[in-house]
């Protein structure tokens, strides 16, 4: 009965597109509205602990349960019919919770997302590294399934991915395509990353630049002619350098700076908003790409400067996120809440 209600709530996700739905033992399930607000959906009723542990063993299967309450967490994807899902299980004070996320079935291109068109051409490229960073929830991961699309569809490459979980199933089109998923098909990151050396790759997607280690192994690919498109759990672009930096002991992070300001070609921050007068949302993006300037300062250690260079940078491609949300505002695309609620230079909240 229970396996037969949380199928059709996954049909109903799909249907009115609701990007998140939290089982908690104990409670009745929660889903994520496109406003970003959490609501109870008490039509379902209560999911005791027995009802978690039976919905997850649905989706894993009884010998990778155990391995899981064993672990206290996973993440894994689950497919229902055509369609797909990102499954994080945990455990905390009230048993197991399940955070589920629909992964849409079709791959958006890169217009659809309104990607730039600087940032198109850097997909051109040979080497480098590319950066889609922004919060839990901002759609990272479809923008880098739209790019590595865009390089699918129109050049003759070799693309590895290295994902936890894979999320986007990918159709060779012009390229060949492998996709390796942590803790199924590879023991780590970084360990795969390393792997991809020997595997005669040109583009190297990486779903998480999680550690030290994956964010060096990384760092080695961009160098060593390839291009790297990969994910960081950050707010902006600066404090996504600082991050990657920061990752590393001090002794270590002259060097990384100078890694990271040869191979770096460009960081794309972004968030989603509720539209205004819409169930829907858009995107927000700040685009930092790197040029002299950039690198020099980046080098130096000067990161604080590098929203001036954003600034002034526009002729590139370049746009802070303060410039991007003052656009979708005038074009009364969000509402003056929404763009007073995210803009960082609070001054412009009276200018506009």
């Amino acid at each position: 009965m229970i396996v037969q209600k949380f199928k059709q709530l996954l049909d109903d996700m799909v249907q009115t597109q609701i990007p998140d739905i939290h089982f908690t033992a104990g409670s009745v399930p929660h889903i994520r509205k496109h406003s970003g607000d959490i609501e109870m959906l008490q039509s379902f009723g209560v999911t005791e602990k027995e009802d978690i542990i039976t919905i997850v063993t649905e989706m894993i299967g009884q010998e990778r349960i155990e391995k899981l309450i064993k672990n206290h967490e996973g993440d894994f994807s689950y497919a229902h019919g055509i369609n797909k899902f990102r499954v994080n299980v945990f455990e905390n004070a009230k048993g197991f919770g399940i955070a589920i996320r629909y992964i849409p079935t079709n791959i958006p291109t890169c217009k659809e997302l309104s990607v730039s068109d600087e940032m198109i051409a850097l997909l051109q490229k040979t080497k480098g590294l590319i950066l889609v960073t922004g919060p839990t929830g901002s759609g990272k991961s479809t923008t880098l399934a739209a790019m590595i699309e865009y390089i699918n569809t129109t050049m003759k490459k070799h693309i590895i991915t290295i994902e936890d979980p894979i999320e986007f199933n990918f159709q060779e089109k012009e390229c060949l395509i492998h996709q390796r998923e942590v803790g199924t098909h590879t023991d780590s990151f970084a360990r795969a990353i390393k792997s991809a050396l020997r595997e005669d790759p040109d583009i190297i997607m990486v779903g998480e630049m999680r550690d030290p280690e994956t964010i060096q192994a990384a760092l080695t690919l961009a160098e060593t002619g390839h291009l790297v498109l990969s994910t960081l759990h950050t707010n902006d672009t600066v404090q996504s350098i600082d991050r990657i930096i920061d990752a590393f002991p001090t002794a270590q992070q002259s060097q990384v700076r100078v890694q990271l300001a040869m191979s770096l070609s460009a960081v794309m921050s972004q968030t989603l908003l509720p539209k205004k007068n819409s169930g829907g949302r858009i995107m927000a993006r700040e685009i930092l790409m790197n040029n002299d300037a950039v690198r020099s300062i980046i080098i130096q250690g000067n990161t604080h400067q590098l929203y001036s260079m954003i600034e002034l940078g526009s002729s590139e491609g370049m746009i802070l996120m303060d410039k991007y949300l003052e656009m979708l505002y005038n074009k009364n695309m969000i509402t003056k809440e929404i763009f007073a609620s995210r803009v960082r230079d609070k001054d412009l909240i009276e200018k506009i």
